[in-house]
């Protein structure tokens, strides 16, 4: 007999390794083969794979905290507390032995379940990076929001900039979005680690994060930026990694995740950044602000496209500020053309990705589009690191797009003669009257912005299907849906049918659907396609629904359900639509009842395999959260038919 087990416990130190040792004992005393794994403070060691698991016979779970349960479907599984690990383990086992435990289900099937185990592995990398990025958003736009609002409503226009006085409770406001603005890089290194490490990374990677933000450590005024956080946190998780695979004595192994690898990882780290890493990073932007004062005259518009490129290449790291704080210089001087470009280009980045996200809302997951919002928003103020969530998470072709957008409009600001009296940028400044021959300054910022959104856009695919969990994004095609869902397309199918409404009309809508279950539903459906005449039988077609259904839920989450069959049944491809206001459970991918219930009847021997072709056909919109909210709302068959005229 073959025995597999999970222990875990909400600290992840003691009682973790104590249930993990007593039921290794007890299955050696018994004779049986048992591999434990354990979710500790450390992270995931001894990880049962995907071979120990099909050829167990029987899986216990000793957690005090939730454990992933879904990889050991169909197998018999015993679930209980870390305690009974530690205390019963003999009796855990001879309850396997006895057969009396009950399988787990249902099966659910994910995207690397289906079609012959077919695997979509996602790239570590990213998968890291973007750990880091979705804690680091909410700093970023709850730091921006709060500075802009600051500025608004108590900025003063001076000769040496906007400025909020002192003894004014914006002041503090301002204040309160700059400290989420310090955790900013932090948080993201911070976290990049804890994805690579667990636990143990997250003290080093926040503070070699912080390192690289401040650049006093190193000599630099600007720091590393969150370049320099995204380094730190690769730097930390996969030292903190390194080290936990050190074997250590087993009565230092509890201690090991809270003592000795972060304070070892934050060494390392910290001092390969101050002594290593940040030192030249600060004598490259020395040598870069001395190089631009020299680019002057003659070389103005070089200089600007330079500015305009160093602005939104990092987004309010070391090159912006050092591109920024020349401008800020200049104006000491009585030279105002310089920041007036970099006041255009400050603002592009942001703005450019929010219009961006505005302009191509299927190019973007949902939040990403509400990122967008916030971006644009603070892109007004001034506030570059709007478009950081964008470049992080797709730098290849965020970044380019920000460049080019920004020098472009640096490069007309200076042509416009475009002056800024004070050393602050975005249209902020043009509405406070700090800024000369506005009109340029404004007709060089929408240039700008518009070069940055088409471009990003133009780069950008679609969003596409997560592999991670086996849910589908908002903005993925159907070929990709139909990829989890055991079909396949090899490219997109061209066929007949360019318009959902060739294969529908009014007699197969219904709004009102009435039925409590999943089954209910599926019969009220296919009641209408047999009062078309497009079924010979219902009961065949039904059990074509049934057997896909079988396979895998159609249920795809986001409120929408697709049951599909192809049979001989079918005379004809057709589409019927129905709405169930209260949802019905469909045993969706995301846990969400089904309101928007599609189902598809394709002869079993169509050409092209026609249910692909309407599939890809509903993708679009279906994923548009819009119009998802617009079906919901009709009331008659003829609203419905209306909004699916707009599928082709």
């Amino acid at each position: 007999m073959k025995v597999l087990a999970v222990t875990a416990c909400p600290v992840g130190i003691a009682h973790t390794y104590m249930a993990a040792e007593n039921l290794q004992k007890a299955g050696q005393e018994m004779g049986i083969d048992i591999k434990v794994e354990t979710q500790g403070s450390i992270g995931v060691e001894n990880e049962l794979t995907e071979k120990d698991i099909a050829e167990a016979d029987g899986i216990i779970i000793a957690a005090d905290k939730e454990v992933s349960k879904e990889r050991f479907a169909g197998k018999k599984v015993i679930v209980t507390g870390v305690q009974e690990g530690i205390r019963k383990p003999k009796e855990l086992i001879e309850k396997l032995q006895s057969g009396d435990v009950p399988v787990y289900g249902p099966e659910l099937k994910s995207i690397e379940d289906v079609k012959g185990k077919r695997k979509q592995k996602e790239n570590p990398i990213y998968k890291h990076l973007m750990n880091g990025v979705s804690y680091m958003v909410p700093f970023i736009v709850v730091g921006g929001l709060l500075i802009a609002l600051a500025l608004t409503i108590g900025g003063e226009q001076t000769p040496g900039g906007i400025v909020i006085p002192e003894d004014s409770i914006w002041k503090q406001i301002e204040s309160l979005g700059g400290t989420a603005f310090m955790f900013m890089i932090p948080i993201l290194a911070g976290f990049i680690a804890v994805s690579i490490a667990d636990r143990p990374g997250l003290v080093p990677g926040m503070i070699g994060g912080y390192i690289a933000a401040n650049g006093s450590f190193y000599g630099s005024e600007a720091g590393a930026g969150f370049i320099g956080g995204i380094i730190a946190g690769f730097l930390a998780g996969y030292i903190a990694l390194a080290i936990k695979k050190v074997k250590v004595p087993k009565a230092v192994q509890p201690v090991m995740p809270i003592i000795f690898i972060p304070i070892i990882s934050s060494v390392i780290v910290g001092l390969l950044f101050i002594f290593v890493i940040g030192a030249p990073v600060a004598q490259v932007f020395e040598g870069l602000t001395t190089w631009l004062a020299g680019m002057q005259g003659a070389s103005s518009i070089l200089l600007a496209v330079i500015l305009g490129a160093m602005i939104a290449v990092d987004m309010g790291g070391p090159f912006n500020k050092v591109a920024f704080l020349f401008g800020a210089s200049m104006i000491a001087e009585g030279n105002y053309g310089i920041m007036g470009p970099i006041a255009v280009a400050i603002c592009i980045p942001p703005i450019g990705m929010g219009l961006a996200t505005m302009l191509n809302k299927r190019k973007y997951a949902q939040n990403e589009r509400e990122a967008g919002k916030a971006s644009f928003t603070m892109g007004f103020f001034g506030i570059t690191e709007g478009a950081i969530p964008f470049a992080a998470q797709d730098p290849l072709r965020v970044i380019p797009s920000i460049i080019v957008g920004s020098a472009v409009g640096s490069v007309i600001a200076m042509l416009g003669n475009v002056g800024d009296k004070v050393a602050h940028g975005g249209p902020i400044v043009a509405v406070l009257g700090a800024v000369d021959n506005v009109v340029f300054f404004f007709i060089a910022a929408i240039v700008g912005i518009l070069v940055t959104a088409f471009m990003v856009n133009f780069l950008k695919k679609d969003v596409a299907v997560e592999t991670a969990g086996g849910h589908v994004q908002e903005g993925a095609s159907f070929a990709e849906v139909a990829a989890t869902t055991e079909e396949t397309v090899e490219e997109p199918v061209k066929g007949e049918i360019s318009k959902l409404v060739d294969i529908t009309d009014e007699s197969l809508i219904d709004t009102e659907l009435s039925g409590s279950t999943r089954d209910d539903v599926i019969d009220e459906l296919i009641e209408k396609f047999d009062a078309a005449g497009i079924l010979d039988s219902k009961q065949v077609f039904k059990q074509a629904i049934l057997d896909r259904e079988g396979e895998s839920s159609t249920g795809l989450g986001m409120n929408i359900a697709i049951p599909h069959g192809k049979s001989n049944a079918v005379n004809r491809p057709a589409v019927a639509f129905g709405i169930k206001r209260d949802g019905v459970d469909w045993n969706s991918l995301d846990g969400t009842e089904a309101k928007l219930i599609f189902m598809i009847a394709v002869p079993e021997n169509s050409a092209g395999n026609e249910h692909l072709k309407i599939l890809q056909m509903l993708s679009r919109k279906l994923m548009d959260e819009e119009f998802r909210k617009k079906l919901l709302k009709t009331k008659t068959k003829q609203q419905a038919y209306q909004l699916l005229e707009e599928i082709e």
